[in-house]
């Protein structure tokens, strides 16, 4: 038995890597930079948790959101690892100052590309010794992939102020174009690229034309009755996440919550550790939910709402059939969901006109239009595409924009706003034609990712003649006790137990 196997036995309990897996550690192992995409599912983590028991030093694991962190700095301790940390925004003033001293003796430091950005966390990240730069979801690095955050643009010279450690970027889904970005901004020397199928071939692919929302509605609700779970419906609207989870709830769909990104930290934890524990049958969500929620039974994934871009949606099917048993996804289509998918994609893109105003209010300091943008009016994503135009628009180094008049800083930044709002479009045009084909669909869905399909599985799509009926329960779920919602819960947990506690006293 090789060096390899005997870890992968020990540490993760597996008797064999899967497809990729082996590949992406050995080339990481010979300190190459590594680009992975591999399909959602597929054991990604893997690729840098085993070799950070062979490699010298720490593990950097650059990730987008908390809970994702969270979520993995949890796995590995249930595995016993103790030399595991996640540094991000929610630790208090003394677990950071306690980390900061104690950084190098950590295996796994997980971060957020915008703690990077502290100068004393740079500063401890370069007293430990960094044997592996890791980039998870790595695909947030390029302006051109579906869920692009300036802030992982400045990830390239984060990797130069210590030294460029080997670089590993593993994401699920990019494109040709999304690709070349990230090597080019991590500034990856000789990468090697191992680029695997997106396909799932377990997971059956049907789009549901409806006359009208009301009809999405009711055929969800017969979908949600009937399927076996446990299940993901996706919106791209909170009301609607919310509306729906109690509709469906009411119809007989079973235990069902909602989740999106206007509910307060404590309440997205309670309804992802709900669902990830087999308390919820069904998650009515937004986007927000996903990334390192790593539950392998999921069995459907249901769209309400269409997607503005491919890769979006193969992303989002993705948590669905983990543990390689076959598992449906279901897209909901009526007429006007193009026009909801269109104005929900351009709104991280501010107004034309406000801008216009914005650029003409500027101070004659050009340095303090960091303090103007504050108070601009814009929203967050509004606001940091505006600071990653000005700053990084022009070159692959910050640039302060001093040189420039405030009418070539207006044009430079509207012409990129433009050229992306033209980007979005063509996106939304694709994943349009992939809901109106009329050939196979899973050969439609990886042709953008540079792929022609090889095989097609026996439950592959409608126009491939699949049977939805295999996939539904024997009879609908009428009689599953109704989940608490969150409110409930809580009241639950800390006053009635405290209550409890008083009187026994």
């Amino acid at each position: 038995m090789d060096e390899l196997i005997k870890i992968l036995r020990a540490q993760f309990g597996h008797a064999s890597f899967r497809p990729g897996q082996r590949e992406v550690v050995e080339d990481v192992l010979a300190g190459r930079d590594v680009l992975a995409m591999l399909p959602t599912g597929s054991g990604k983590s893997l690729c840098y948790q085993l070799p950070a028991y062979l490699l010298p030093g720490s593990v950097l694991i650059v990730s987008p959101l908390v809970s994702l962190m969270e979520d993995q700095v949890e796995q590995l301790r249930r595995r016993g690892e103790k030399r595991v940390i996640a540094f991000h925004s929610l630790l208090d003033a003394e677990e950071k100052w306690q980390a900061l001293a104690s950084l190098s003796g950590f295996r796994f430091i997980y971060t957020s590309p915008e703690m990077l950005q502290s100068a004393k966390f740079l500063a401890a990240l370069g007293r430990a010794h960094i044997s592996l730069f890791v980039v998870d979801e790595a695909h947030c690095i390029s302006q051109w992939g579906y869920d692009f955050r300036p802030d992982f643009l400045k990830l390239g010279a984060v990797r130069r102020a210590l030294g460029f450690p080997p670089c590993l970027a593993l994401t699920a889904t990019a494109p040709p174009e999304v690709r070349s970005d990230i090597v080019r901004t991590l500034g990856m020397k000789n990468a090697c690229c191992h680029i695997y199928s997106v396909d799932r071939p377990n997971i059956a692919l049907k789009v549901e034309h409806c006359l009208s929302t009301e009809e999405k509605a009711v055929r969800l609700a017969k979908y949600a009755q009937r399927l076996e779970g446990p299940g993901i419906v996706y919106f791209s609207s909170r009301q609607w996440a919310e509306e729906m989870a109690r509709r469906l709830e009411q119809s007989g769909a079973g235990r069902v919550a909602y989740y999106h990104a206007g509910m307060d930290g404590e309440q997205r934890l309670l309804v992802q550790q709900q669902f990830l524990y087999g308390q919820l049958d069904l998650v009515c969500c937004t986007s927000a939910f996903g990334m390192g929620v790593n539950k392998e039974n999921v069995r459907f994934v249901l769209h309400f709402h269409m997607p503005a871009q491919l890769e979006a949606y193969v992303q989002e099917i993705g948590r669905a059939g983990r543990d390689g048993k076959p598992s449906l996804a279901v897209l909901f289509y009526a007429d006007g969901d193009r026009a909801i998918a269109q104005a929900v994609a351009e709104a991280e893109l501010p107004n034309l006109s406000a801008l216009r105003e914005w650029f003409q209010r500027l101070p004659a300091d050009a340095e303090r239009w960091k303090a103007a943008l504050e108070t601009s009016g814009f929203t967050d994503i509004q606001k940091r595409l505006v600071a990653y135009f000005l700053e990084w628009g022009q070159t692959a180094a910050p640039k302060c924009p001093v040189v420039e008049t405030k009418e070539q800083l207006y044009e430079r930044v509207a012409a990129a706003m433009e050229a992306r709002r033209q980007w979005k479009r063509k996106k939304l045009h694709e994943m349009d034609g992939w809901v109106h084909t009329s050939s196979c669909r899973r050969a439609a869905m990886v042709l953008p990712f540079g792929e022609k399909l090889a095989d097609r599985p026996d439950a592959c799509c409608d126009h491939c003649g699949l049977q939805p009926d295999a996939y539904m329960r024997a009879t609908r779920r009428l009689d599953a006790a109704p989940v608490r919602y969150w409110r409930e819960e809580l009241w639950q947990m800390f006053f009635t137990g405290r209550r409890q506690n008083e009187a026994a006293k």
